[in-house]
């Protein structure tokens, strides 16, 4: 097994009941044509290889590219770009392989440390969604922002995050991971969740507008909504709408729902 190299978060999946969550959770068929980000040493591609029409995947170390290169280079449904997913664009790269374009599933073990922006290369964001949306995401992730992903109104772990994540996606947990069942083990737990990318109705009117309250909603989690949002919106102008939408005046930006932060920013825009 090659080195794993820290500055690109790499940690080896090695447990095969992990494994089989992650592909179980895919629903893959023989139609499925899938991108892999971070393949690593390719034990997760391979199951993907098996189970799907074609898989492309993307990795930015050069030494795992050459051991990836010897193993499936003669495997007909993968194709594997090297580089940096985050800067990638994958369209262009695709447009002389016919027969690996139209992705539709993501199955990936991505690095911790740039899970943000790959979910928001993936999902888009509220402001400016996907406009060709995956039909299923799976990913293993750091256990803490699995959490936040799928986490509920009311709860400690609802933030920014869980509201700019579930405006644009279904979020459901599949399993836990412990740190055991990597090489190296990493410093924390992990996590698999499944992200369905979604038209939300009713959306936001506003989308920008939104994305600004949300941003500035739990910018200081411990103050009142009303405070928070006192440099867009008049503290007693927001408690009039507040009770007009059923809600506490002293609410606090974690105890809204998704659908309520909608309505919220639906009602401002008037």
């Amino acid at each position: 097994m090659p080195q794993a190299r820290k500055r690109f978060g790499q940690h080896w999946l090695r447990s095969e009941t992990a494994l089989a969550q992650i592909v179980n959770a895919a629903t893959l068929t023989a139609t499925d044509r899938v991108l892999e980000i971070g393949p690593g040493t390719g034990i997760l591609t391979k199951q993907l290889l098996a189970q799907s029409q074609a898989v492309v995947a993307v990795e930015i170390d050069r030494d795992l590219c050459m051991l990836l290169h010897k193993q499936l280079d003669n495997v007909p449904n993968f194709l594997l770009l090297e580089g940096d997913f985050l800067e990638m664009d994958i369209a262009a790269k695709l447009a002389d392989f016919p027969d690996f374009q139209h992705l539709n599933k993501v199955v990936a073990n991505i690095p911790y440390n740039i899970t943000g922006p790959i979910l928001e290369k993936l999902l888009g964001t509220i402001s400016s969604p996907s406009p060709s949306p995956f039909e299923n995401i799976v990913l293993l992730l750091q256990k803490e922002v699995a959490e936040r992903l799928c986490a509920r109104s009311g709860t400690k772990a609802f933030g920014a995050l869980s509201v700019r994540v579930q405006y644009l996606a279904t979020c459901e947990w599949i399993c836990d991971v412990p740190a055991k069942a990597f090489q190296p083990p990493p410093q924390v737990d992990s996590a698999v969740v499944r992200l369905q990318p979604r038209s939300i109705e009713p959306a936001a009117s506003q989308p920008r507008q939104l994305d600004q309250l949300v941003r500035l909603g739990f910018a200081t989690r411990r103050k009142m909504l009303r405070n928070n949002l006192q440099s867009v919106v008049d503290r007693d102008q927001l408690s009039d709408l507040l009770i007009s939408l059923n809600l506490n005046p002293q609410v606090r930006a974690e105890d809204l729902s998704v659908t309520d932060w909608i309505a919220l920013s639906n009602a401002l825009a008037g």
